[in-house]
């Protein structure tokens, strides 16, 4: 009898979470032949738990991948954050709920731009004017919150934060190279300051 034990096979799902990307993009490498694949009678994907590990040690993400995890790891914090009056930032605790899915929702705008400005090519990307639209937005609803423009810089520091605090963690969980993570550390302050400025510009302008 064989001291070896027999291999572990994962689900698409299971072997997607398991190395940190969409499935879609698993099912990609696979069908690419960059990983290997078994199909099942029933044509279901299975992938051996050792190759979905030696792929993960040796072939940092595409950036594409890197930025899905990077914002979808910035949102789950966010909510997270929040969620808990403990940690939810002051500014937010004295609106009300219409108010705070408002935020909510240009948050997860920021969010968005930031996702694609980190897989884009183009360092003076539209979408840094998409950026300084998110920043507009944040001053109106500051502003009709009775907020001052600290608050309102405040708000927009507390997301920039989150995705800088997701990408700061990518490195050891994704296997990230030095110079990729400094490259996202970049792109997400560009946006960042994009938007502060236009806070800043929308309460100089208000009347």
């Amino acid at each position: 009898m064989s001291d070896k034990e027999p291999p572990t096979y994962l689900s698409l799902s299971a072997a997607s979470q398991l190395l940190g990307v969409h499935s879609s993009t698993l099912r990609r490498w696979a069908d690419e032949g960059a990983v290997p694949v078994y199909i099942t009678p029933g044509g279901h994907r299975r992938f051996a738990r050792a190759d979905i590990l030696a792929l993960a040690a040796r072939r940092p993400l595409p950036a594409q991948s890197l930025s899905s995890v990077l914002v979808s790891r910035a949102l789950a914090q966010t909510r997270s954050d929040l969620a808990k009056p403990s940690t939810a930032p002051a500014w937010m605790m004295a609106m009300s709920e219409q108010e705070r899915q408002a935020w909510r929702r240009v948050g997860q705008q920021l969010m968005g731009v930031v996702l694609r400005y980190v897989s884009a090519h183009d360092e003076h990307s539209p979408l840094l004017d998409e950026a300084r639209t998110i920043g507009k937005s944040y001053a109106r609803l500051a502003r009709a919150a009775g907020l001052p423009l600290t608050d309102a810089i405040a708000a927009a520091l507390f997301f920039r934060d989150s995705l800088v605090e997701a990408a700061m963690d990518l490195p050891e969980e994704a296997h990230v190279r030095p110079a990729e993570s400094a490259r996202l550390l970049r792109r997400i302050s560009r946006v960042a300051n994009e938007v502060q400025l236009a806070v800043v510009a929308g309460y100089e302008t208000e009347e």
